[in-house]
């Protein structure tokens, strides 16, 4: 049974009742047109005779919870009795007055003394005297007293953690709880399009678009794809590009990153389990039988994995002999395979090389090197690699090497290659990335067999992907199309059980099935649905107030909507933004006349009565801020980014600026910035020349040696030559440190002693605000963030820069 909250003044017939819903409303205040205290009250003044038949009508069939309840029901029937109307016979009467004499030990009970004793608060404030006796103030801490004994009353352990407080999976390697019931046809289609890959004897490789709106799971399904089959597969992640000239090295980058992802429940990475069973398949192939080999074959053919330790002990001469044998066997199969053409033999050699080694600092060398990154002499004599020649070609080297792992996966099961986090690729300023990204994916297609390659798209991203591509790109990547519509009702639940389930918890000891009905109502999509579930907690538990859920309007307007329909939109829209603005003239009206509107949030709790309600719903009155919300956000991936700093990348100048780039460009929507480049035949390291400000921002983290020499002599020329201009380079501390000694350091001083530049260490603390910065702006497009981008997108931007208004770029631009 629903329940609401009532307040009366009077003592011999009523002067003022506030009702409260089972939501923490106000859906009624009138004042005895006869009695007035405040002269704003005439306008909610009504004869008695119309308050008690609303008070009638509001009241059947709840029930009826009163702070001394003996008080309001006294003044209510001497009300009715004046009028000679007969006094309904309430049968579900809740006081909290005696509640709280059965509950606690107090030398008072009165709701003054209750609400600060139990530290209640209204609108974030605690109880005011000076307010006290107004109807509507004191229902509403009513409410909040309602809840809090409700609350204590309650024999449930408290959770510790927010079950619901993490609704995004980032990247398909993290660990999320997964109902595999929900998508279940959708990830049968997937792994039988592996099984048709792996099982075609032409071994080529097919696209497969996963098409669904923002929240309702893509790169969980991905998750999934990986947790169930990264003991066999393996699975290469790539986030969206940001610069157009370097699309290929970019995918290539994200795919040595992934295969350096651990393999969960071992100790071995992505990688190693790739050359294990490789070994495994290059070793049946040859049909080799030489006693050596098929020693080896008899003691791994089981569990490849064994390999890295039948091969002799750590630092042994057995096992550098060995392991010079595996390289040599490897090489000469890829040579009579393919060839020695391109740099496909050098790689196949590093890839060797990676796994042979334990120590995490031979494994970072060879990572760098294999992302052709130019090492110093004594680091290629430490590794046993050659050097890369200065004038290699970053994008043809990746394609060679993205198709070496599409060959060798020939030799066990397909590739998985997933494209995510692409809705930038959007943006106007992205056009050109997006035209050169859909022709290194036709290049990926034709060079590299054996894979499945995903796309994970917002269905307009999809329409103008087919809008822009040519018609052979798109007949490759939507081989299968994979829908993903919102789940019922009954598989949300059960999302939300599998949630509560992980930390320990039942979902229905959580919630009320009121409750739990509430928290599914928005079926847009399944992050909706856990967004709402952690506020609620959030709410129930560690009484943070609940936000408002309004209505939102459609990111992804199809153009083919109905003009009516869209007229109805903002139609819609424009009454909610009015009433809006109805309601703070009215607050701030009655702020004037002595008391301020207030809304309740606390802890929710058990009350008086032997048949006790199930309802414990609280008020959405409060609406959280937008810039509560970015703030949470900033903190919130702040320390995610702490955690992964340490995690080796492989960093890359042009990406820098592409996130530069990135960032600019939403702050467009604040202040006047024009970009462009410095007009010169010669290279230079990647920037970016604000024009209406005069500054160039450059990068030159990725390079050392002779590349590094000849880019910063170049810049400094520019320095030199362009007085006017503020120049600021930056590298990366996890770079190799430049001797002060070598020409690449003095060109360093050199900068460093001009009025108009200055080299930067980008630090630790650089690093992670840039990041920070750019994961913001990339997640608000990608719609990971819940901002409405029509309305909300400007003020966001807005309070980011206030945010991070002491950082360098902050106080560049703005």
């Amino acid at each position: 049974m629903d329940f609401i909250v009532i307040d009366t003044e009077g003592r011999r017939e009523l002067t003022e009742i506030a009702i409260i819903n089972s939501q923490g409303k106000l859906i009624y205040e009138a004042f005895n047109q006869d009695y007035f205290k405040y002269t704003h009250q005439k306008s909610s003044g009504k004869p008695l005779k119309t308050i008690l038949s609303d008070f009638k009508a509001i009241a059947e069939g709840k029930i009826l919870v009163f702070h001394n309840a003996e008080h309001d029901l006294a003044v209510l029937a001497k009300s009715f009795s004046q009028l000679a109307f007969p006094f309904p016979d309430y049968q579900q009467i809740y006081c909290t007055y005696r509640q709280a004499q059965r509950a606690l030990s107090a030398s008072s009970y009165s709701l003054e003394y209750l609400a600060k004793k139990l530290n209640l608060k209204v609108n974030r404030q605690y109880f005011n005297r000076e307010q006290a006796h107004v109807a509507r103030y004191d229902a509403q801490f009513t409410y909040q007293l309602y809840l809090t004994i409700k609350r204590m009353n309650s024999t449930l352990p408290l959770p510790q953690i927010n079950p619901f407080g993490s609704s995004r999976v980032d990247n398909p390697f993290q660990n999320h709880p997964d109902n595999s019931n929900i998508y279940h046809p959708q990830y049968n289609t997937l792994e039988s399009v592996i099984d048709d890959i792996k099982y075609d004897q032409n071994h080529q490789s097919k696209g497969a678009v996963i098409i669904g709106s923002p929240g309702t799971g893509k790169t969980h399904l991905i998750m999934r794809l990986a947790q169930q089959r990264l003991k066999l597969n393996r699975l290469l992640f790539i986030p969206c590009p940001n610069d157009a000239n370097t699309i290929k090295y970019h995918t290539y980058s994200s795919i040595l990153e992934s295969l350096n992802r651990s393999i969960p429940g071992t100790q071995f990475n992505q990688l190693e389990y790739f050359l294990a069973n490789t070994f495994v398949g290059i070793i049946k192939s040859t049909n080799t039988d030489t006693q050596k080999i098929q020693g080896i074959l008899n003691k791994i053919q089981d569990d490849p994995l064994k390999l890295y330790k039948i091969l002799g002990g750590e630092r042994t001469q057995d096992r550098r002999n060995n392991w010079d044998y595996v390289e040599k066997f490897t090489s000469d199969w890829w040579f009579k395979q393919y060839g020695a053409v391109g740099y496909a033999p050098e790689i196949i050699k590093g890839i060797v090389k990676f796994c042979r080694y334990s120590d995490p600092g031979y494994k970072q060398l060879i990572k760098k090197w294999l992302a052709a990154d130019e090492l110093e002499p004594a680091e290629l004599d430490k590794i046993g690699l050659s050097s890369w020649h200065d004038e290699i070609s970053k994008e043809d080297f990746s394609l060679d090497a993205i198709a070496v792992f599409g060959k060798l996966s020939l030799l066990h099961e397909p590739l998985i290659i997933v494209f995510d986090q692409l809705e930038m690729l959007g943006l106007e300023h992205n056009r050109s990335i997006l035209l050169n990204f859909g022709e290194a994916v036709k290049e990926i297609f034709t060079r590299v067999p054996h894979s499945l390659i995903i796309f994970n798209l917002f269905p307009n991203r999809w329409q103008q992907l087919q809008q822009t591509f040519d018609g052979s790109i798109i007949d490759r990547i939507s081989q299968y199309q994979v829908f993903l519509e919102p789940p019922t009702e009954e598989q949300t639940q059960a999302i939300l059980q599998l949630k509560a389930q992980a930390v320990g918890a039942d979902l229905t000891n959580l919630f009320t099935p009121q409750e739990i009905a509430k928290i599914t109502q928005d079926k847009s999509s399944i992050r909706a649905v856990l967004n709402y579930a952690a506020e609620y907690f959030r709410y129930k538990y560690k009484n943070i107030p609940l936000p408002d859920r309004q209505t939102k309007i459609s990111e992804e307007k199809d153009a083919r909507v109905p003009l009516d329909s869209q007229l109805v939109s903002r139609l819609e829209r424009l009454e909610s933004q009015q009433y809006k603005l109805e309601q703070l003239l009215n607050n701030i009206a009655q702020a004037f006349n002595g008391f301020v509107s207030i809304s309740p949030a606390t802890s929710t709790t058990n009350l008086v009565s032997s048949t006790q309600p199930d309802l414990i719903v609280p008020s959405p009155n409060l609406e959280k801020t937008l810039a509560a919300k970015v703030r949470d956000y900033l903190l919130t991936q702040q320390e995610i980014l702490e955690q992964d700093y340490h995690e080796a990348e492989i960093l890359l100048d042009e990406k820098d600026i592409g996130k530069l780039q990135d960032i600019i460009e939403a702050f467009k929507q604040i202040t006047e910035l024009e970009t462009d480049i410095l007009p010169s035949k010669r290279v230079f390291p990647p920037h970016r020349l604000i024009t209406n400000k005069n500054l160039c921002i450059g990068f030159i983290s990725s390079c050392k040696g002779n590349q590094f020499t000849s880019r910063l002599q170049n810049f400094n020329t520019a320095v030199a030559t362009q007085s006017q201009i503020r120049f600021i380079l930056w590298r990366d501390s996890r770079s190799d440190a430049i001797s002060p000694k070598t020409v690449g350091g003095k060109e360093i001083d050199k900068l460093n002693q001009t009025k108009n530049g200055e080299f930067r260490s980008f630090t630790r603390s650089e690093r992670i605000t840039f990041e920070l910065l750019y994961k913001f702006v990339s997640d608000i497009y990608n719609q990971d963030l819940d901002i409405n981008l029509e309305t909300e997108l400007q003020p966001a931007i807005k309070i980011a820069g206030d945010y991070f208004q002491d950082y360098w770029l902050m106080q560049a631009i703005l």
